[in-house]
Order: structure tokens, then C-alpha cells, then sequence
């Protein structure tokens, strides 16, 4: 047996660790651009590097959990953060410095997809909204990790931040050792068949696909923003990175309230008020020249885009109890291509036609995410009516 609410808790802080990684390159890239004296190009190379470690963790932590459990998985991801941080901090060429966010990214995406299940398989009741709010575990590192190297790195050498970031990551780690989890679901061996059959599993698809447009969305509205900011409006810098913010913070508080909403309201009027105010977000984004309604208009996407994740995995981790691990996993995965995809889309446009019709690209994901929840609500509802039938018959 285990204690749900110290597993949850493990979850928790599994995802605030995501949250510090996703945020880490971003918040360091400058002091690395002034130490190593690198060109444009090697920082992409970087920014490059962190969400393939992402997509190789989203990869590779389904299998792994379903056959060894989750305590391995949270603390040997836990370990590559620690390693990969330590490396940033005391690297002094720049292969190492490479190899280093590579590594941060492969524990992150693991931690993100693994944490997910975990709260998911520990969820008989009320699974969307407790994934709600370990997603605000995640706006917490994502906030909080900005905030903390701008206020150390006024005292202390940006090496010396990283390191103490580092090392604050090994407390986490002694409640994960401490901590009893689950039980591995498939402790004599992953069973293959069952995981590639996933692959023709039309709900689980579909879910993927949503989630395709979903990340891609979440993606352009971090890497894109700040851009369109300062070089659609002229907004200062500065003045656009703190209105990025408000969509973090718009997104984190509502899945706080997520929390209790969705053990009230049904998850699918949840998702279809989240889309309209998604829609008025991005009409209000893309007719206004004002800084203060574009901040504005990032709010709403925050509260918008808030819900869908928690929801969508939920009905994964209802659809495939058995071998959640796995469908997280692939879901993930086809999530990150489109976060990926999209973004490397989103450039080619803004380049020939400008980054305005960036927010063009994100009006028409929606629309592409609305169809889909259509044809994907009636074939989970087919499913789990399938799977009651069989459990009747069964007994």
C-alpha cells in the first residue's frame, strides 16, 4: 500500500522540476551567450537541443514506468537535472554545454510525462482535476525560476546560481528514495504487443491529434509572443517578456481553480467554454495595437488553454489503465511534433509574411482542435461504454 497524498505530493514537485527545466535555457541564455562569446546560431543550436531531450523523455518514460514503476523513473530523472545543471555551471567549452541540456531536457520531458501518468493512475475519482492542479506545480517552476537567477544573479555569478539550482533539486530527491509508489504494472516484463496495438487504437490517435494543435498553440504563444511584441507593436523588450508572464500566470491560477471545477462541472463543457475563450482571445490578439489589450488577450488564452491538457490525459489514463505509462507516452510524443512542427511552421510564415499572421496560425489550430473534439468525444464515448459492457459481462 502507499500513501495517495505523499505520491501526489512526489508528483507535484516531479512536475515543479519540469517547470524549472522547460524555463531554464531561456533564463540563462544570455549570461551562456556573453561566457562562451557564441553566435546566434550556436544558441539555437541550443534552444534546439532542450525539446529533442524533451521528446526523447516523452519518449522512453511510458515503457520504463509500466515495467519498473515510478520511483525509479522520478528519481533517475531527478539525478539527470541535477547532472545537467552541474554541467552548465562549470562547463568551460561548449560540446559539454550541449551535451548538458540535452541531458536536463531527456530528465525533463520524463518528468513531465511520468508525474502525468503517475496522478493519473493514482485518480479513481476526479482524475482531470487533479491533473489541473499538478499542472500549477508546473506555472510555479516556470514563474518561479526567471525570478529566482534575476534575483541571485545580482549577488552571485550566474555559475553559482545554477549550482545552488542544482543542488536544491537533490532535497526532492530524498522524499522520492523515502517515498512507497505504486506498484510497476508489468513487473515480469513490458509486454510489446500490448504496446504497439496502442498504435491502432483510434481514440488514443485521436487524442494525439488533438493534442498535435494543443502543444502547438502552448508553444507559439511562448516562443512567439515577445517577438510579435516587439516587432509588430514596438513594444520595449523588456515590456514583452513581463506580458509572457501574464499568460503563465493566467494559465496557472485558473488549473488552481480547475482543481474544483472539474469535480463540479463536466470536463466536455469545460473544454468547449475553454475554446471559446480561446477563439476571443486570439480575434482580440490579432485586432489590437494596444500593449495593455494584447496583455489582456494573454490572459484569456492562459484561462483558455489552461484546461485542455488536464482533460485530454485524463481520458487517456480512463481509456488505457492498463498500460497508461505507454499511452501517455505516445500521446506526448505526437503532442511534441506538433509543438515542434508548428513553431518551425510559424517561422517560415513570419519570415515571407510577417509575425503577425503568427496568431493566424493559432485561430486556425483551434479551429482544427474544435473538429476533432467532435469526432473525438463520440468515439471515447463508444469506448468506455465497450469497455462497462465487457466488465459486466465479465463478472
Amino acid at each position: 500500500m502507499y500513501n495517495k497524498k505523499l505520491v501526489f505530493a512526489a508528483a507535484c514537485i516531479g512536475m515543479l522540476l519540469f517547470g524549472i527545466v522547460l524555463i531554464s535555457l531561456g533564463s540563462i541564455l544570455p549570461a551562456v551567450i556573453t561566457k562562451f562569446s557564441i553566435d546566434e546560431v550556436s544558441a539555437g543550436t541550443l534552444a534546439t537541443l532542450l525539446p529533442f531531450g524533451v521528446l526523447g523523455g516523452s519518449l522512453v518514460f511510458g515503457p520504463i514506468v509500466d515495467r519498473y514503476g515510478y520511483k525509479l523513473l522520478l528519481i533517475s530523472c531527478s539525478l539527470l537535472v541535477f547532472a545537467g545543471l552541474e554541467i552548465i555551471a562549470s562547463a568551460e567549452e561548449f560540446y559539454p554545454l550541449q551535451i548538458a541540456v540535452f541531458i536536463i531536457g531527456l530528465g525533463g520531458g520524463a518528468l513531465n510525462g511520468g508525474t502525468n501518468a503517475l496522478v493519473s493512475d493514482i485518480s479513481e475519482q476526479g482524475r482531470s482535476a487533479n491533473l489541473s492542479l499538478l499542472g500549477v506545480f508546473f506555472g510555479i517552476g516556470a514563474l518561479g525560476m526567471p525570478a529566482i537567477i534575476g534575483l541571485l544573479t545580482g549577488i552571485y555569478s550566474y555559475d553559482t546560481v545554477i549550482s545552488f539550482i542544482a543542488v536544491f533539486i537533490l532535497i526532492p530527491l530524498i522524499f522520492f528514495i523515502a517515498v512507497k509508489f505504486p506498484l510497476p504494472k508489468h513487473p515480469q516484463g513490458f509486454p510489446v504487443k500490448n504496446g504497439l496495438a496502442l498504435l491502432k487504437e483510434i481514440p488514443l490517435l485521436l487524442l494525439g491529434a488533438i493534442l498535435f494543435f494543443q502543444s502547438g498553440v502552448e508553444g507559439l504563444m511562448n516562443n512567439w509572443t515577445t517577438t510579435y511584441l516587439s516587432k509588430h507593436l514596438f513594444v520595449e523588450t523588456d515590456k514583452a517578456l513581463y506580458a509572457l508572464s501574464y499568460f503563465v500566470l493566467g494559465m496557472t491560477i485558473t488549473r488552481l481553480a480547475l482543481g474544483y471545477l472539474l469535480k463540479k462541472v463536466p470536463s466536455t463543457l469545460v473544454l468547449y467554454i475553454s475554446l471559446v475563450i480561446s477563439f476571443l482571445a486570439g480575434i482580440l490578439m490579432y485586432t489590437v495595437s494596444s500593449y495593455l489589450l494584447v496583455v489582456v488577450s494573454l490572459v484569456l488564452f492562459g484561462i483558455g488553454l489552461a484546461a485542455a491538457f488536464p482533460v485530454y490525459l485524463s481520458y487517456v489514463g480512463e481509456l488505457y489503465n492498463e498500460i497508461s505509462g505507454t499511452a501517455f507516452s505516445l500521446v506526448l510524443v505526437i503532442a511534441l511534433c506538433g509543438n515542434m512542427i508548428l513553431n518551425y511552421l510559424t517561422g517560415i510564415v513570419a519570415h515571407n509574411y510577417g509575425i503577425e499572421n503568427f496568431i493566424a496560425i493559432v485561430l486556425l489550430s483551434l479551429i482544427f482542435i474544435t473538429i476533432l473534439l467532435l469526432i473525438t468525444l463520440k468515439k471515447i464515448s463508444n469506448s468506455l461504454t465497450g469497455q462497462i459492457k465487457l466488465k459486466s459481462n465479465s463478472e
